[in-house]
């Protein structure tokens, strides 16, 4: 058994709208790591860049952070991912 986990080839399934709302924030990666670190969340441009191209899996207190800094409820980051094929 392999340690990492996947579903479909993915680490996690809300890499389309955490990108898709980093971008509308008008978040650089960076800024985006600026922002969590202010509220006690350490990430690196890499963890962004890993999350959105679905090679990292995402924690639940990230995701936390995520729709507090996105001002975004958490439902939002799961709106039209597909139907596990």
């Amino acid at each position: 058994m392999s340690g990492s986990k996947k579903l479909n080839n993915k680490s996690n399934v809300i890499a389309e709208n955490f990108k898709k709302f980093r971008q509308e924030s008008g978040y650089s990666q960076r800024e985006l790591c600026q922002k969590l670190e202010l509220m006690g969340l350490q990430l690196y441009k890499a963890d962004i860049y890993s999350i959105e191209h679905n090679k990292r899996s995402v924690k639940d207190f990230e995701l936390l952070a995520f729709s507090i800094v996105f001002n975004k409820p958490l439902a939002d980051f799961f709106k039209g991912v597909k139907d596990f094929e």
